[in-house]
């Protein structure tokens, strides 16, 4: 990639990269000159693939498995991207689940997996990176949370619940911070045309007042925004076709 761009010489650690919001974020980050950890879970195959188009262009990346809600497992994976391409400047908290609900149905044990996928792999991948960030007095924390924490949604409690509790998390590391150079924000994307929403027979793009499905390119452009600004903390920014206004 030739010339310099705003996050050349960064180091991004994308979670949940092998489809979807975090292939299209991962995507996004290279071409703006950030290198990229590619996390996954169980998308070998498909992370390689993200991997691959990262390193065409121009950009170095490598992909890691890692269960994101086991906290040791987060731990080995900072610690891969570490020293592989050095400490992440930049984490995107993306890696969760959506397994639809109803009231009736909705278990302790489906609310436990929401809370451990979707909330803890978010706070374990922060604490990990964030002892670097300080160190070096530059980082940026982006959530990838959803409408369902501003509006309830329609996955279930158990979901709403898992990503509200990104707002919080994001907040507290905005306001204490700040002033070492560390950016915490949250996206919250709604009915964005990725596998998962086409599986939710539920979703409809009549919701919107847009009439239509979100991009995977829409999204994603939201967070590189936000990794490159240095004053913008502590915010939410809905990407959601006008679904939840503020």
């Amino acid at each position: 990639m030739s010339g310099e761009t705003p996050l050349s010489g960064k180091v991004a650690l994308v979670t949940g990269a092998s489809r979807g919001i975090g292939r299209g974020v991962a995507l996004a980050l290279a071409r703006r000159g950030a290198d990229v950890a590619v996390g996954y879970r169980g998308q070998a195959e498909a992370a390689r693939e993200v991997v691959k188009a990262v390193t065409a262009l121009g950009r170095r990346a490598l992909a890691l498995g890692a269960d994101v809600s086991v906290e040791s497992e987060v731990a080995r994976l900072a610690a891969a991207v570490r020293e592989t391409l050095g400490p992440a400047d930049i984490l995107v908290a993306n890696a969760g689940v959506a397994s639809p609900r109803s009231i009736d149905a909705v278990t302790g044990e489906d609310f436990a997996a929401a809370l451990s996928v979707n909330l803890c792999s978010a706070f374990y991948c922060a604490q990990a990176v964030l002892p670097d960030m300080r160190r070096r007095g530059f980082g940026r924390l982006i959530f990838i949370s959803s409408v369902a924490a501003q509006r309830g949604g329609i996955v279930g409690p158990h979901y709403a619940a898992s990503k509200a509790g990104m707002h919080g998390l994001a907040h507290f590391y905005a306001a204490h911070l700040a002033r070492e150079g560390i950016t915490a924000n949250v996206v919250a994307p709604a009915l964005i045309a990725t596998d998962m929403v086409s599986q939710n027979p539920v979703a409809k793009p009549d919701f919107l007042p847009v009439g239509r499905f979100g991009t995977v390119e829409e999204t994603a452009a939201m967070v590189v925004a936000l990794a490159e600004n240095g004053y913008v903390t502590g915010q939410t920014v809905s990407v959601n076709g006008g679904w939840y206004m503020t």
